[in-house]
């Protein structure tokens, strides 16, 4: 969900900071055919280096993917493409191009196992990730293989849409709950797919399915017998259906910020935020000092909820980069979606709820506009693969009123404006009618059932993906070992080094990785205004 953790949304403080988004729009970085000895492909030569067709798909060496931002690691990576049909029931239809890039391992005898990375979003590209991979140490023994999803950035075609991202930086100015603000995003959205398909993109093409069978292909298409796999956010999902539809040759699964395909939509993303909210204010009721500064924050927030849905508040800020300041208008749905994404920086969440309380939305303001104007808000998710999942996976089995009721039953204070509208997914419904792609069928929900090692993180203060989702999965994985990182929102990896330990440990030994780490974690000290 990378929620990105789901779709932009939440690129403020989202899941990982700005710094490790991607490297220089339109950059080719040349792989490097001649590598030391490493993990091989079966016939001797390192992964990646060898032009290898397998069923549908084709792998060719060759340079590496485009980037948004600069990813120096890429001038030690393998690289190429795997080209793949668009829609695999089109046996004559167009092909597409994904970029592939391969990371070594550190070590010099690497395990001949490696782990692909499966990306969140949907529509964030797996390649803009190496930096987040690395630093938590996942290429310690194992080379790393990224490949872009279908769709996105370093993909061809990539099936990005920048005007609904400045629509999104435009719309701060407006009422984020009223009718008026959804029927502009409905018509930014159907821009955006006209766009694409006067491209020649078929929309249907782009969901999870299809791309579980591009990784499928790729691990074929690179010789490899086993290959371990790694999914943050959305890839979760995505992983939790690779294993059940091509479920030959994973050796072992990670899975961190959980969203299962069968709960996958708007009312678990209130499940979620009821949880990782609550697990802020429990945090903060049980330091002294917090609870003594700031009592009753949980109250104080669901009271800011409707009394700012009733009466929007406008300010104007100063955000980096911009040369003007930035008009904001603050509602009850602004206030839920940011400490959605706020909940990545726990520590200022009882601060900033005072300082609004109090007269001052100032700092509430900043943020919320910050990401949406940030460089990395604009043009980088695939909102062709995101609404391609969105519609015919997700809402297709939910309706409206599902939604609602998850909200009326989370938080029954709030405004039905504000309930109607699940966080990260406003409007989604009134969306996915314009987007109009066929419902996948029903088996999309059907649970994962496996017996494939598989190590399942979440953290304490998720608002994003609940952290019951981990538990939930965990049911019908039969080896498999479920964790909860406390005091750590979305996609822990990102910023734990306990649960990147943890993980590593995990692919050493599947079946008894070291967890020792979590008896030590701490909650964080919480600002304390003078």
């Amino acid at each position: 969900m990378s929620l990105g953790p789901l779709r932009h949304r939440r690129r403020a403080a989202r899941r990982f900071p700005a710094a490790l988004a991607g490297a220089t729009a339109g950059a080719l970085v040349v792989g490097l055919a001649a590598m030391p000895a490493r993990a091989g492909s079966g016939d001797g030569a390192p992964i990646g280096t060898v032009a290898r067709k397998a069923g549908d798909a084709h792998f060719k060496p060759g340079p590496c993917p485009r980037t948004a931002d600069p990813i120096p690691d890429l001038e030690r990576a393998r690289c190429g493409t795997l080209t793949v049909p668009e829609k695999r029931s089109r046996h004559k239809g167009r092909r597409i191009t994904l970029g592939v890039a391969i990371i070594p391992a550190v070590t010099s005898t690497p395990k001949p196992d490696p782990i692909v990375w499966f990306a969140g979003g949907p529509g964030d590209d797996a390649v803009s990730e190496i930096p987040m991979a690395l630093a938590g140490g996942l290429n310690r023994d194992r080379d790393v293989i990224f490949m872009s999803q279908r769709g996105t950035y370093s993909a061809d075609p990539e099936l990005t849409c920048p005007n609904v991202d400045e629509f999104n930086a435009s719309a701060l100015d407006l009422v984020f709950g009223a009718r008026s603000t959804g029927r502009l995003h409905v018509e930014a959205l159907r821009e955006c797919r006209d766009s694409l398909v006067s491209r020649g993109a078929d929309l249907s093409a782009y969901n999870g399915t299809e791309s579980a069978a591009d990784y499928d292909g790729l691990r074929k298409a690179l010789g490899l017998k086993r290959w371990n796999v790694f999914g943050i956010s959305y890839g979760t999902d995505l992983a939790l259906q690779y294993m059940r539809l091509h479920p030959k040759g994973i050796r072992s699964v990670g899975i961190d910020g959980v969203l299962p395909p069968s709960l996958a939509g708007g009312a678990v993303t209130w499940k979620a935020a009821r949880e990782g909210f609550d697990g802020i204010f429990k945090a903060c009721a049980e330091q002294p000092a917090c609870n003594t500064r700031y009592p009753n924050l949980k109250a104080t927030f669901e009271r800011l909820v409707v009394e700012l849905e009733a009466r929007p508040v406008t300010t104007t800020v100063t955000v980096p980069g911009q040369p003007e300041p930035v008009k904001v208008v603050l509602d009850g749905g602004v206030l839920v979606n940011w400490l959605t994404s706020a909940s990545h920086l726990a520590a200022g969440v009882p601060r900033s709820l005072d300082e609004l309380a109090h007269g001052d939305p100032r700092r509430i303001a900043e943020q919320w506009a910050g990401g949406k104007l940030s460089p990395q808000a604009i043009g980088r998710v695939a909102h062709g693969l995101s609404y391609g999942v969105f519609c015919s996976e997700w809402t297709p089995y939910e309706s409206e009123a599902d939604v609602l009721r998850a909200g009326r039953r989370l938080f029954p204070s709030f405004p039905r404006s504000v309930q109607a509208n699940a966080p990260q997914l406003a409007w989604l419904h009134a969306d996915c009618r314009a987007w109009n792609v066929p419902a996948a069928p029903p088996s999309i929900r059907d649970l994962t059932r496996s017996d494939i090692p598989t190590f399942v993180l979440s953290g304490g203060f998720d608002s994003q993906t609940a952290p019951s989702n981990g538990p939930y999965a965990a049911r019908t994985l039969s080896r498999s070992i479920a964790v909860e990182v406390p005091y750590v929102a979305h996609v822990v990896f990102a910023e734990s080094t306990c649960a990147q330990t943890m993980t590593v440990s995990f692919f050493d030994r599947p079946d008894a990785p070291d967890t020792s780490c979590l008896a030590g974690l701490q909650p964080p000290r919480f600002e304390i205004a003078p």
